[in-house]
């Protein structure tokens, strides 16, 4: 009987030991515990050293205020043009009332994975196949939107939600497959098109620029070559202007007409020098014979002239 006692009060003594124990409570940085007194809401404990009550006080729920990834799981949905995809996500979530997601449903995560996953099949349901690659972003903000509107009764704050992949039947993938070939072929016969144009373009206006060096060239040549010319025109007619005023200053001085009459003589005999051949008949205007006629008719038009 003495044995049994003691064993009935040591297991007593064990269970009110743990009991006293349990009231002691160290709560984690980012934690919160739910504690409940008589099964009813009591208070919410945050990090740092509490202490409870034993018998009255549990801690029903242990909850994290961190950022939580969820991941949604992948399921079909259909879209506005009948087509079969995979889709699947994650859902980025945080905690911010604690009582809420304690009391308000029975296992957050799973409520949200579940709203995720009919807020995908609804918003895919009104898109075609192309465009759910191109608006992933708009997919995102319009599920964390519908999503956190229904979680703010659960006291969860829903951060962002990305689409992790889509999956489309085989036979859909191979038409895309042929489509980008096609889409790739035709911009490559765009690039080339154009770079044959520019070519084309460049070639032209290389040519033209030539042909307008070569004009400029020729024409700079012919101002030069006229130039030129009226130089040397004007030299010679100012080197004869030149001739011509000293001859006439030489016949103002004394013997000058003598030496004209001579100078003229001179050239008139080599002029006529050597004109009478055997086969050749000449018809002279004038007396040969009477040089001093002639010299008097030269004499006679320089006077005139003067």
């Amino acid at each position: 009987m003495f044995y049994i006692g003691l064993i009935f009060y040591t297991i007593l003594f064990i269970y009110l030991f743990f009991k006293f124990a349990a009231a002691v409570r160290i709560v984690p940085a980012q934690q919160v515990f739910i504690v409940e007194r008589w099964g009813k809401y009591s208070s919410s404990l945050y990090a740092g050293f509490h202490l409870l009550i034993p018998f009255m006080h549990r801690v029903a729920y242990k909850l994290t205020l961190k950022e939580e990834a969820i991941d949604v799981p992948s399921q079909v949905c259909i879209t506005r043009d009948n087509v079969q995809i995979g889709v699947d996500g994650v859902v980025y979530i945080q905690v911010i009332d604690p009582v809420k997601s304690a009391y308000n449903v029975t296992d957050y995560r799973y409520a949200l994975i579940q709203l995720a996953q009919t807020t995908m099949r609804a918003v895919f349901g009104h898109m075609d196949l192309d465009k759910t690659f191109e608006e992933r972003d708009s997919i995102n903000a319009t599920i964390v939107k519908v999503v956190d509107e229904a979680a703010d009764h659960w006291g969860i704050n829903i951060l962002r939600y990305e689409i992790q992949n889509i999956a489309p039947p085989k036979t859909v993938l191979v038409s895309m497959e042929k489509q980008m070939t096609a889409e790739r072929d035709k911009r490559a016969t765009i690039a080339t098109s154009e770079g044959d144009m520019t070519s084309q373009i460049n070639k032209s206006e290389g040519a033209k620029q030539e042909m307008i060096n070569r004009s400029e060239g020729e024409k700079q040549k012919q101002i030069n070559e006229a130039e030129g010319k009226a130089a040397e025109i004007r030299a010679i007619a100012t080197a004869t202007a030149l001739g011509i005023a000293k001859i006439a200053g030489s016949l103002q001085q004394p013997g000058g007409m003598d030496a004209m009459r001579l100078s003229l003589s001179q050239n008139y005999l080599r002029q006529i020098q050597g004109m009478a051949k055997k086969e050749t008949s000449v018809i002279l205007p004038m007396n040969l014979g009477s040089l001093d006629d002639i010299l008097e008719g030269l004499n006679s038009i320089q006077s005139k002239k003067n």
